[in-house]
């Protein structure tokens, strides 16, 4: 994993190796500018003949966003990333809000109007918080990068699915959509929408292939609403029955598949939501932007022979993925956004009603809950050095949390801040020690209805 390298006046320089840092740290030649991701300063001026241009790609999702900083000339990936957002969160939160006033109202005050008529207009463009939060997330890890390397082009992955080339051949010419790109489509999308498991079985982990579920000898369409996953032994029982006949033992799974075929994907949905709003924020940063469709994704991790993981899936992102993607070595950093507080004044009970004192200030000796900081305790029953978060409290004794999960109190005198709160939490992923794999071009298309084993 490369560490990224500022000089004396914060301009990026070109990253370094991990131990290459240690020494300048070492011999006094660096200081620690940021934890995470990890970035040092140089105590001197240098003179760097060249600093590589690199590129950040970007896998919008609606739980998890993949992020990599790729040197496109190379190939090497230098930073990568998993933000999991807090959609979710928000969404729960605003319900438990507005059933909470609800309820007060309707047990506390009289019968009133309906106040809906009486509010504003949404704006034209208006997005849903939860939906604004997973763009605000994308957008604030793009800022820090680009101020802590040359970023010089951005790609993203606008769809999910190529919804237009999989409904519409003639969309962008017939040789596209029959050739070995669509397939990737078609294919990624039966995946996604069945978990990547047979429909009647639920074996996971074995040879899948597209089935129809009405057969097309009993005049099934090509539809997407009709395709679904099956194994070969299943594939093979179920011919060219009807759906009903085969499963009339089954109606509990017969009536979940039928369900199942008809609904459509909330997360593509979340993300087909944002995509160009996001496309419309990045073009602030003055950048070249370049979109790709899921297909090409995951056509351009197959080709590559690479695992499936959302880090490797933004550096396959775009046209201009390099031949040969070289990620070994490389540990991802697993980004967690927590928010930074919220702006109840009171706590409630479960009925709504405030309970406690009122809360306090944030910040106390120069300390907030969620700050990373290296606590040196010099005598006690928990005498030593340590390194983790702490929840800030007024009478300056914080609550200090280990990475094992023990807690103890710590006085505000022993304490030096690290890395403050900025309403994500970190840790590190699994180092990937996967050789790279150059790309090698098909010599034909792959054939409609062949299997595919799940990545």
């Amino acid at each position: 994993m490369s560490v990224f390298v500022l000089d004396t006046n914060r301009t990026p320089l070109a990253p370094c190796h991990e131990a290459k840092a240690r020494k300048l740290l070492d011999a006094g030649e660096a200081a620690i500018f940021r934890r995470y991701p990890f970035t040092i300063i140089l105590k001197h001026t240098v003179d760097y003949p060249s600093v590589p241009e690199l590129r950040i790609k970007l896998d919008p999702g609606s739980k998890t966003t993949g992020i990599a900083v790729i040197d496109d000339t190379s190939g090497t990936v230098v930073f990568a990333a998993e933000l999991s957002h807090r959609g979710c969160k928000i969404k729960e939160s605003l319900d438990s809000r507005r059933t909470v006033r609800r309820g007060r109202r309707n047990r506390k005050t009289r019968y009133r109007q309906a106040r809906w008529k009486n509010r504003r207009n949404k704006k034209e463009g208006w997005l849903a918080p939860s939906i604004m939060s997973r763009i605000a997330n994308i957008l604030t890890w793009v800022t820090r990068l680009s101020k802590i390397c040359t970023i010089t082009a951005i790609s993203m992955e606008q769809v999910k699915f190529d919804m237009q080339l999989l409904e519409n051949p003639e969309i962008s010419g017939i040789e596209y959509q029959q050739g070995t790109l669509q397939g990737y489509e078609v294919r990624e999308y039966v995946l996604e929408k069945w978990g990547r498991k047979c429909a009647y079985c639920s074996k996971q982990a074995v040879p899948l292939q597209i089935e129809h579920i009405d057969p097309r000898a009993n005049g099934g369409s090509n539809r997407i609403g009709n395709l679904c996953l099956a194994c070969q032994k299943c594939n093979i029982a179920k011919g060219t029955k009807n759906i009903r006949d085969f499963l009339k033992k089954k109606p509990d799974l017969l009536k979940k598949l039928l369900s199942q075929a008809k609904a459509s994907l909330q997360d593509a949905a979340a993300v087909n939501t944002t995509r160009w709003e996001l496309f419309r924020q990045l073009q602030v940063f003055g950048l070249p932007i370049e979109c790709g469709s899921g297909g090409l994704t995951k056509y351009n991790r197959s080709m590559r022979d690479l695992p499936k993981t959302h880090w490797i899936d933004a550096a396959c992102v775009g046209k201009s993925t390099p031949e040969v993607v070289k990620i070994v070595g490389i540990r991802p950093l697993l980004i967690t956004a927590n928010g930074r507080g919220y702006r109840q004044v009171h706590n409630t009970d479960k009925d709504g009603f405030p309970k406690g004192s009122p809360k306090q200030c944030k910040v106390f000796y120069g300390f907030q809950t969620g700050d990373i900081v290296k606590a040196i305790v010099p005598h006690g029953k928990y005498a030593g050095t340590y390194v983790g978060r702490i929840a800030a409290r007024m009478a300056g004794n914080f609550k200090f949390s280990r990475k094992n999960g023990t807690r103890f109190d710590v006085s505000y005198k022993y304490c030096k801040v690290v890395h403050q709160m900025d309403g994500y939490s970190y840790q590190r992923g699994e180092l990937c020690a996967i050789a790279h794999t150059a790309y090698v071009a098909p010599s034909s298309p792959l054939q409609k209805g062949s299997a595919i084993h799940p990545p």
